[in-house]
């Protein structure tokens, strides 16, 4: 069991789940993979340990995603306000999992700075604030639903680790280990797999609703992306860009672009990818690198952003060509250092 979760850590969140019956579960902004699938394994753990549990993010998350079990029962800020705000007043206990600052909440950021409840969080993203009264923080995890099954162990909740829970936590370990292709993917990693398919998991339904569920405007958008938005910039460094009009002539979908910067990343040579996306009120980018260019310090660095040391994402209130002027400025300055 990774030391993350040593007993003092344990013997601190089991004291505060023991006097805890309703909690709530969050997570980041955009949820991806691993962000539902940390916080819906989680929240059926505690469904069986008798608890009241409720599921917020901050906005709506991708249609690939939306069959897992207890999808239904997620309640989205962005469209329920008051009924997140009630249930956070409410609550004894709230889980931050895969986030560690408050401000990758987006607004539900304003009710969890208010909060008075005890947090725990979970989370393998680099620094993390000191808000929560328990941290299990571990950067050499490969995603935060690895972590949840760790944790689940270390409770002695193996019991309760059945095929809806390890659905949950397969699909987390999946979509944020690039299906199992990251440096942080470990052996501890495919022993998890192992042991949750012995348990009912079914491994290949899982990565065909992620995978293969794929409507024809986003494949249409991904080729246009690719042809069309696809620029190389000293030799190592690749950019995708994509303005709103664009976004809305696809029929823009929230997920309809993950993965994408990974396609830019891909090709030979290429040590750094960009992808940039125009929002409604800032724009987005992600970071991709292989090897030693560490985009966890450069997102931090020039766009308020952070994540892993080969994976991160940033924002900023420039508008969409300012910051493809600036990117395109500090990459081309980049050549020696991607040059390895």
């Amino acid at each position: 069991m990774d030391s993350v979760f040593n007993p003092t850590r344990m013997q601190a969140a089991r004291a505060l789940l023991n006097k805890s019956s309703d909690i709530v579960i969050t997570t980041h902004k955009s949820p991806d993979g691993d962000a539902m699938g940390s916080s819906l394994a989680l929240h059926h753990f505690l469904i069986r340990l008798g608890k009241r549990s409720t599921v917020i993010v901050p906005d709506e998350f991708p249609s690939f995603l939306q069959w897992l079990p207890g999808h239904g029962e997620v309640r989205v800020h962005q469209k329920e306000a008051k009924v997140c705000a009630d249930a956070i007043r409410n609550c004894d206990l709230i889980f931050s999992l895969d986030y560690n600052h408050l401000s990758r909440t987006d607004e539900l950021r304003t009710l969890l700075e208010k909060a008075t409840q005890p947090f725990i969080l979970i989370d393998h993203h680099q620094q993390p604030d000191s808000f929560p009264e328990v941290s299990f923080s571990d950067i050499s995890a490969c995603s935060t639903a690895e972590m949840i099954y760790d944790f689940i162990q270390a409770l002695g909740g193996q019991q309760h680790l059945d095929a809806t829970v390890g659905t949950c936590i397969y699909t987390g370990i999946m979509t944020d280990s690039g299906s199992f292709r990251f440096p942080s993917v470990s052996a501890h990693t495919h022993m998890i797999v192992a042991d949750l398919i012995e348990r009912g998991v079914e491994h290949s339904f899982i990565h065909r609703q992620v995978y293969d569920t794929n409507l024809l405007s986003r494949l249409q958008l991904v080729g246009y992306a690719l042809s069309e938005r696809l620029e190389m910039l000293n030799k190592r460094a690749a950019m995708i860009s994509l303005d709103a009009a664009t976004l809305r002539r696809f029929n823009h979908q929230p997920g309809d672009t993950e993965g994408l910067v990974n396609h830019a990343l891909s090709i030979r040579d290429v040590n750094l990818a960009v992808f940039v996306r125009e929002g409604a009120n800032e724009v987005k980018l992600s970071f991709r690198s292989k090897g030693a260019f560490d985009v966890n310090a450069f997102a931090r660095k020039h766009f308020k952003g952070g994540g892993h040391a080969n994976a991160a994402g940033g924002s900023s209130n420039e508008s969409f060509s300012e910051v493809l002027s600036r990117l395109r400025e500090i990459l081309n300055s980049l050549e020696h250092e991607l040059n390895y």
